[in-house]
């Protein structure tokens, strides 16, 4: 994977973000136990830079809404998203990008899959099969260069 080839979508569509959640008292209130939902998931991913722009995934409706499915009884949190291009050179560094920031965040009860949606990539089905493999996932954060990009991904910014 070729960091510095650069961009390969030259002119991506941003779109608008969805508005900040409201919190209530009762978010901050350990005593009360309460379900993780798709708003929450959505919340941590949201944020993760593309590795290529200075955009979020969220502005170029990478991931929403739509593409998470949680069970809180069964401990399993599916995200689906969709790269910018379906030959994006970036897409399993943004998979593997979503996560790494759910396995760093979420409780380690919860079993992650992340995979393209279908028809968004020409490789969807040997990334999906790279990003669901924990081997695979557990050696490419082991790797210092990319576990440094990873982060860099992961890592909110302050602009």
């Amino acid at each position: 994977m070729d960091l510095s080839s650069g961009p390969q979508n030259l002119n991506p569509t941003i779109y608008e973000c969805t508005e900040e959640r409201t919190t209530q008292a009762s978010d901050f209130d350990n005593t009360v136990s309460d379900d993780i939902d798709r708003r929450e998931i959505f919340d941590l991913i949201r944020t993760i830079n593309d590795p290529e722009h200075p955009l979020t995934l969220e502005e170029l409706n990478v991931v929403d809404l739509d593409g998470i499915t949680i069970d809180n009884e069964m401990s399993t949190v599916r995200v689906q998203f969709r790269p910018t291009i379906p030959h994006c050179s970036m897409a399993t560094l943004i998979g593997l990008s979503i996560r790494a920031k759910l396995i760093y965040t979420l409780p380690t009860r919860f079993k992650v899959g992340v995979n393209i949606i279908e028809g968004a990539h020409i490789q969807e089905s040997q990334i999906n099969k790279q990003l669901n493999d924990k081997e695979r996932v557990t050696a490419a954060l082991e790797n210092n260069h990319l576990r440094a990009v990873v982060n860099r991904c992961i890592t909110a910014s302050d602009s």
